[in-house]
This record gives structure tokens, sequence and C-alpha cells, in this order.
């Protein structure tokens, strides 16, 4: 396993990290001892950096895990959760809300501190809210040493240089921006690292477009996007080829991307996409993949309020 080091935090990251939102059956139910071993198999195997969020699975992701990690010597692995969502339409980014869902996490993650706290998709909260209030409350749970390190997460990477025109981060969550369809996130690298900003990189999958499984029906892309990774994944398995293994290897090359989170339940999947990331890419199947995608390249979809957008 690879590590670089996220920015100014010091911390010295495995490039794949571990995503638990499948431990709350995001994706699909699963079985809690099956998604244990899952856990212990990423950090056996060189993982050191695992998220979670009390939104997936409404607590049950942050419960398994506290059961996975209660026989871990709490130094194997840098643990990130997050604040301010807590349901599909439900937000809240007040100094009281972000304070008890930590005090919640806490319990169910059997610990007493987490390296990085992160505001959750601050793209549908209220920006006043989040700048006056949010951010504020990160920086005092930092002096009192609950949290070593804050951030905020989201879609639209016009949120990040929103907020880092007010505020110092130390580190952000993007997701579904560096993939084999979508490299968006580069264009925001020089900000942060002009700001000295940690980087994690999440679903390299886009969600699951990237892979040969059919595309959860809540997905937001529209269908061009759809149908173009799925023509993708077709083309890959007529090779014989993972189109899931390429887009996994295709995020963790790329160097000025720390970390880059996979979710999955399965200690034989996650063991299989770390060993993936130990492998040199096809570059063949590489450039005809990214031919297919041309099309859809860097697009994307809406997400969030109009506030916060670019």
């Amino acid at each position: 396993m690879q590590y670089r080091q996220l920015a100014q935090t010091g911390l010295e990251v495995s490039v794949l990290s571990y995503g638990a939102s499948s431990l709350g059956s995001v994706f699909k139910e699963i079985n809690e001892k099956k998604g244990i071993r899952s856990v212990h198999a990423a950090i056996d195997h060189g993982i050191n950096l695992i998220d979670v969020s009390p939104y997936y699975g409404l607590t049950k992701a942050e419960k398994v895990l506290g059961k996975a990690l209660k026989s871990v010597p709490r130094d194997k692995y840098i643990l990130s959760t997050k604040a301010g969502r807590f349901g599909e339409h439900s937000f809240n980014f007040s100094r009281k809300s972000i304070m008890n869902s930590l005090e919640e996490s806490f319990k169910r993650l059997g610990t007493d501190y987490v390296d990085i706290l992160f505001l959750h998709d601050i793209e549908f909260g209220s920006y006043e809210q989040v700048i006056e209030e949010g951010i504020p409350t990160l920086e005092e749970l930092k002096q009192q040493g609950k949290i070593r390190f804050m951030g905020v997460s989201g879609l639209p990477l016009s949120i990040f240089e929103k907020i880092l025109d007010k505020k110092d981060l130390d580190v952000i969550l993007s997701y579904c921006h560096y993939s084999l369809n979508d490299t968006s996130l580069l264009s925001i690298i020089p900000l942060l690292e002009k700001k000295n900003v940690g980087l994690v990189n999440a679903s390299p999958l886009s969600m699951g477009l990237l892979s040969f499984s059919e595309v959860a029906e809540w997905h937001p892309a529209d269908q061009e996007i759809k149908q173009m990774c799925k023509k993708a994944a077709e083309f890959c398995e007529e090779q014989g080829y993972d189109l899931a293994k390429l887009a996994i290897q295709y995020a963790t090359r790329e160097k000025r991307i720390p970390t880059t989170l996979v979710s999955t339940a399965s200690e034989k999947n996650i063991i299989k996409n770390i060993k993936w990331t130990e492998e040199p890419i096809n570059e063949e199947m590489l450039t005809k993949v990214l031919e297919i995608l041309k099309p859809i390249h860097n697009k994307t979809w809406a997400s969030g309020e109009a506030e916060w957008q670019g």
C-alpha cells in the first residue's frame, strides 16, 4: 500500500481508504458479521483511513463500524465522520446539532475523539449557517481536542471555492469528480494547494455508474451519463476486463490526490480493490474506455440549494 500526506494535517493516508457507507446497507442489505470482517481486512491490508457518517443507514453504519473497531488498537486507523446531514431531507448545521451529533457518534464508534469531522453535504444547508455557526463550531471542537482536523463535504466544486474564500479548513471531501468520466476535481487543486488544504476523493465508481452492476434507482445522473457508463462497462465485459478495476487504478494513481474512498461491506472485494492499486494499469483499455466516455466527460448533475452554485 502506498501512502501520501494529507496536506497540512501531516497525516500519512493510504491511497485507497475505506468508505463505511456500505455498512449502513446504503447500496444493498448487508450481513453485519461480513461487514465487520471487511473492515478488519481493510486495516490488515494497509488501509488506514476510515470514513463514515451518521446519515449512512440512519446511524447503522456507525454502529457496525463501532463494533468492528472495538478490537482494533486506536493508533491503527485514522477515523473521520460527519455532522449536519441526518436524513434524506434533514440538514442542520447549527452549533447545538453538530455538538450533539458528534457526542452520539462517539458512543456508536466507541471513541472520545475523531481525527476528522466533516460538515456533510453543505450545499443542502444554509450558507449563512454553515459560515457563521457550522465552521466556528468545528473550530471550537478542534480547540477542545474532540476532533483533530475539520472539513466540509459535498458534490458541487463551487462550494469549496465559496467556503475557502471565507474560512480556513484542514480537509475537504469531494465525490464523483475524479473518476473515468469526470476529472473536474483537478480544477480546484491549485486552490487547495495554495490554502494547504487536504483532499479526500470519494466514489471512483461514480456511485456505481462504473461497474457491471445495475445502477441504483436513486442515482441522480441523467440517462445519457448512465447509458455511456453502461456502454463502457459492456465493452470491458466483452474484453474480459473489469471496469471497476480500471476506475480504481485510474483514481489512485493521481499523485495530487492523497486518498480515494471506496465503499464495500465485502472482505473479498476490499482485498481485491487493494490489490488492484498495486498492479499497473492497462493503458490500452484505459484509452479505449476514456474514448467511449468522452461525450459525457465532466458532465455532472445539480445538487443542493441555488445559493451555493457557482
